[in-house]
C-alpha cells in the first residue's frame, strides 16, 4: 500500500511520532494509509508550512487534481476588503453634507448611539444633539481635554461644541448646523473623540491602605 507524507511544522510531540525529514530539518512527517498509487508530499519553506491558498505545483497541475477535488487549479483568490459601513466609526471620514438633507431621525440616532462611549441623545431647541460630559482633575486639564478633542476634530473637519465649565467640567455637544440635527458625521467624530486618551487628566482614585 502506497504511503502519503504529510510534513508540519516541528511542535512538541511524543519521541515515537518525529521522524524528521532528511531536507527540512524543522518539520516532522507522519506516514498515513492513501489509495495504491497515490502519493502526496506538502512541504512549507518556513514554521507556517503551506496553510492557506497558494498556487499549485506544476507537478499538481499536470495531475489534472482539478478534477478530483474542491476547486480547480485555476481558481481566482480575491482579498475583500471591509467596507465602509463595516469600519468602525472612528475609522470612517466625514464627508459633505447637502442642506437638503433631512436629519436623522430619532431611532436611527438610538441605534449608533450604542457605537460610542458616553454620550446621549438630547433634545435641545427643537433638534437632537450629542452630548457628553467629562469630569476632570482640575481646571488645567479641562483645557488639555479641549486641546486634545480639537487637534481630533480638526483633521475631521467637523467640530463639537466645547464648555469649559468650574470648576473641573468639560462639556461637548455635536449637530449639524446646515440641517438642524444630527447626522452620521456627528456621530463620525464622537467615535473619533472616544479614542482620546483621559487616564491622565481624571481625578485619581483614593487609594486605601
Amino acid at each position: 500500500m502506497a504511503t502519503t507524507n504529510l510534513s508540519f511544522p516541528l511542535f512538541s510531540l511524543p519521541s515515537r511520532h518525529r521522524h524528521r525529514h532528511h531536507n527540512h530539518p524543522n518539520f516532522f512527517t507522519l506516514p498515513t494509509r492513501a489509495r495504491p498509487g497515490q502519493r502526496t508530499q506538502a512541504l512549507g519553506s518556513d514554521m507556517l508550512g503551506d496553510f492557506g491558498a497558494r498556487d499549485p505545483f506544476p507537478a499538481e497541475i499536470a495531475s489534472d487534481f482539478g478534477d478530483k477535488v474542491l476547486g480547480f487549479g485555476n481558481t481566482e483568490h480575491k482579498i475583500l476588503i471591509p467596507t465602509l459601513s463595516a469600519s468602525s466609526l472612528a475609522q470612517q471620514d466625514c464627508t459633505p453634507v447637502s442642506p437638503l438633507q433631512s436629519p436623522m431621525l430619532q431611532d436611527d440616532a438610538q441605534q449608533l448611539l450604542r457605537k460610542v462611549v458616553g454620550w446621549r441623545l438630547i433634545d435641545g431647541e427643537d433638534r437632537l444633539k450629542l452630548q457628553c460630559l467629562w469630569k476632570l482633575r482640575d481646571y488645567q486639564c479641562g483645557v488639555e481635554l479641549i486641546n486634545r478633542i480639537y487637534k481630533v476634530v480638526e483633521a475631521a473637519g467637523h467640530f463639537p461644541n466645547l464648555h469649559l465649565e468650574q470648576p473641573n467640567q468639560v462639556r461637548a455637544e455635536l449637530w449639524t448646523s446646515s440641517i438642524g440635527g444630527l447626522t452620521m458625521n456627528d456621530f463620525i467624530v464622537a467615535a473619533k473623540i472616544d479614542a482620546i486618551v483621559t487616564s491622565d487628566l481624571v481625578p485619581r482614585r483614593r487609594a486605601w491602605a
